[in-house]
């Protein structure tokens, strides 16, 4: 043990030459002097370049998120993006950052290292959602682009998503080739700092224009907008991104009457009025509730730092604020999308949408009513985009995760919770010309088509006896699978890093045509479906659950979601034990 300390501290020791600025040569020396447990921490490994790219907690180090691992990290991409394209003279990047702490500089340094390597850069002057980086990219006819961002991490972190030409995030092989790229650059003297200024073009609010345009041609029911562009909408970007667009994007579409949470409006990478940035948590969402129930909005909205979530709250009969799960609200977009390319005659056999293998089997009942072809993806947007990019004869009506992501039409290839809320903004008031609210709506949904439910365990498991638990409850699930879940049978199987489903009636085993990873799911003869999978990011294993019932009558409601309350709870039981 003593020998690697003294190795670490070597490590350590790298970062004192003046390759490294005043103030990272300074902060070393303290970790050197005065804390051992944070060098170990710090320099123990390098960051490690996953298929997403970057993401860790910010400080000093090469386990670090800071300017230097950001740079070798680019230093990688930029070699790799002009060994893909020999053919263009010039290959361009487009890049974006968010809110949080020290997001800037770091996509500053990421201009710097691709403009010195002959690369040209579309930069934005200012900070900008995810879903428009990956717009631009398309725009601009790039061939990459970077987006400095760590989405709804706690605060401390930060982290860099790289992209293809197409928009959308890695996949193979580009994702493992990139990683092999980035493991060559072993120091920062490999790295070429020196900007090239006149590379770089600085992108700003016109650029949003064209974006929140396209965003407006979404439209299916202006006239609807029109007659209800009164409705009233509380907003908040908690202190991120989705400031910069949906405010402006709600006025130019026609809506007169959004409330922003204005505490929340102002940008801050430390989010001092949350204690997590993210609207999948009912406390985030807080301020906004309390701010609807100033103002009696119809619909409150909250989108996560880098504006590709969304969270919704609607007002239920009694006038009570009820927050949707991302199930609950890919469910509304999808019915009304499809409703409205029904009515409006736009369906011409080649349209589709897109799901991921842990979301709810609702959105492909009601694909089904209309004829619309279906695919499922594994977890991950990035396969999303990937469906669109390998379907280019077909139409992508819309898709979505139950992780608050949605996307519709295909300008952009990531999830785009911008778009999402014109176009939740846009459901309220067609339904409101049906004299309904969304609630009403997503009741009337589940009468037609069955009521779904689902909810997530997420189990953590520190360290590396944590990962030997995991592996081990998997490996027990795969090889042991129970015959029976909560007195249900187990009819199928699925064995996504086998590639095979198992059909326990007939005892029939069938191909899954899709890439390979460690996801395994059991559907019973009830129709409950549970997905698990060890996270790719944290050290947690999930527990995807998903059951369903028959709503005969609207006014059964209540009892029935008790019902489904008391099974998804009894299936939480289950598995933590």
């Amino acid at each position: 043990m003593k020998s690697e300390n003294t190795e670490i501290v070597e490590r350590a020791k790298a970062w004192l030459s003046d390759q490294y600025d005043a103030t990272t040569r300074k902060q070393v020396q303290d970790l050197i002097d005065n804390n051992p447990e944070e060098l170990l921490e710090s320099f123990y490994k390098n960051l490690e370049f996953g298929t997403g790219g970057l993401r860790g907690i910010m400080g000093v180090g090469t386990n670090r998120m800071n300017t230097y691992t950001v740079a070798m990290a680019t230093q990688g991409f930029a070699n790799y993006i002009k060994k893909m394209f020999p053919e263009v003279e010039q290959p361009k990047v487009a890049i974006a950052y968010d809110c949080r702490n020290n997001s800037k500089e770091f996509a500053k340094a990421t201009a710097d290292v691709m403009s010195a390597n002959g690369i040209r850069v579309y930069i934005f002057n200012d900070l900008r959602p995810t879903p428009e980086l990956s717009f631009a990219i398309r725009e601009l006819k790039c061939q990459a682009g970077v987006v400095v961002t760590a989405s709804h991490n706690p605060k401390e972190y930060n982290g860099y998503k790289a992209y293809w030409e197409d928009g959308g995030q890695l996949v193979s092989p580009h994702d493992k080739n990139v990683i092999a790229e980035v493991e060559k650059i072993t120091d920062i003297s490999m790295v070429n700092f020196k900007a090239n200024e006149s590379l770089i073009e600085y992108l700003n609010e016109q650029f949003d224009e064209i974006y929140i345009d396209k965003i407006i041609g979404l439209s299916l029911s202006p006239k609807s907008i029109d007659k209800h562009k009164d409705m009233t909408f509380v907003y908040t970007p908690i202190h991120g991104t989705g400031g910069q667009i949906i405010p402006r994007l709600f006025a130019k579409a026609g809506f007169n009457n959004v409330c922003c949470v204005e505490e929340q409006m102002i940008v801050d990478g430390n989010f001092p009025t949350v204690v997590s940035p993210n609207p999948e948590e009912k406390a985030a969402m807080t301020m906004a509730i309390e701010k609807a129930k100033e103002v009696n909005a119809d619909v409150v909205l909250a989108t996560d730092p880098d504006a590709d979530r969304v969270g919704i709250a609607v007002k239920d009969e009694n006038g009570e604020y009820v927050l949707l799960n991302g199930n609950q609200t890919a469910t509304i977009l999808t019915y009304y999308l499809l409703t409205r390319w029904y009515e409006l005659g736009k369906f011409k056999g080649k349209e589709y949408i897109v799901k991921t293998i842990v979301t709810t089997e609702l959105l492909f009942d009601i694909a089904n009513k209309f004829s619309v072809k279906k695919f499922d993806v594994l977890t991950g947007f990035k396969f999303i985009a990937d469906k669109i990019l390998n379907n280019p004869d077909m139409t992508f009506i819309g898709g979505g995760e139950e992780s608050y992501g949605f996307l519709i039409g295909d300008f952009v290839r990531d999830k785009d919770a911008n778009s999402a809320c014109f176009m939740i903004a846009e459901v309220a008031a067609w339904a409101a010309e049906h004299n309904k609210s969304l609630y009403q709506m997503l009741k009337e949904i589940y009468k037609e088509f069955g009521f779904y439910k689902e909810s997530l365990l997420s189990l953590t498991k520190k360290g590396i006896s944590g990962n030997e638990e995991i592996k081990n409850m998997m490996y027990k699930f795969r090889t042991n699978p129970p015959k029976y879940i909560l007195g249900s049978r187990i009819v199928e199987i699925k064995d996504y890093k086998l590639g095979i489903c198992k059909d326990n009636n007939i005892g029939i085993e069938t191909v899954i045509n899709l890439p390979k990873s460690d996801v395994l799911q059991f559907i019973t003869e009830d129709g409950t479906k549970i997905s698990i999978r060890p996270s790719g990011t944290e050290p947690k294993i999930k527990f995807y659950f998903g059951t369903k019932a028959k709503l005969n009558d609207i006014n059964d409601f209540d009892n029935v979601n008790k019902e489904l309350d008391f099974r998804l709870g009894e299936l939480s039981k289950l598995f933590s034990e």
